[in-house]
């Protein structure tokens, strides 16, 4: 698939099959993932493909525990903003929290070292070393005809998480991505025009439109 279709189709799709997903593949997407760039070239990710099923559905509890205590909240924070294609999300979401235990593969971004609080600098530029290789995979997930989607719900508590993980004090989660292949067909994604969201020069400056 051409790099461009693979960025102008790609979605998240949480709603997959339990099917096993070939290891082969796994790791030849994360290879692609590792061809994104770091800080420094410290090339400091590191990866869990988790497939045990008991692994999973630890992950499966953080992430339904994190829905019902923040699902209200996030309804509230977007009560006039529900219209259909909200209710669709919602909906793939709570599919995917109710039938998280049965995917297939979940992979789990890491960084090695302790991110820090503070200053804000230092903590962009740590998860910027992360996210361009989480993006890089997507991408060739979809390019492979597989479902996948960033979610950080199972990571609400990093102690749980690493717990879950068998995690070192100085290895920390950013991302979980379930992988499966989708139930369903990808859809055409929608976007505002691009003019609507570049400023020039300065903020609010938009001749593009």
């Amino acid at each position: 698939m051409p790099l461009e279709e693979a960025m102008r189709t790609q979605r998240a799709i949480r709603r997959l099959k339990p099917d096993p997903v070939d290891d082969a593949l796994v790791l030849h997407l994360l290879e692609l993932a590792m061809k994104a760039p770091t800080g420094s070239n410290a090339q400091n990710w590191e990866f869990i493909v988790v497939k045990d099923r008991k692994v999973v559905a630890k992950l499966g509890g953080l992430n339904r525990r994190a829905l019902t205590i923040g699902g209200p909240i996030y309804k509230r924070l977007v009560v006039g903003r529900m219209d259909d294609q909200m209710l669709r999300i919602e909906r793939a979401v709570r599919w995917q929290a109710d039938h998280f235990d049965e995917i297939p593969v979940v992979i789990v971004a890491c960084l090695k070292g302790v991110i820090p609080p503070w200053p804000p600098v230092a903590v962009s530029s740590a998860y910027g070393s992360i996210y361009p290789a989480v993006q890089n995979l997507l991408l060739g997930a979809r390019a492979a005809g597989l479902g996948a989607a960033l979610i950080t719900l199972p990571l609400w508590s990093k102690l749980l998480a690493r717990r879950a993980l068998g995690l070192p004090w100085n290895v920390t989660p950013c991302a979980v991505v379930p992988l499966g292949w989708p139930k369903g067909k990808y859809g055409p994604t929608t976007r505002r025009p691009v003019g609507g969201f570049v400023s020039l020069d300065r903020y609010g400056n938009r001749p593009f439109l």
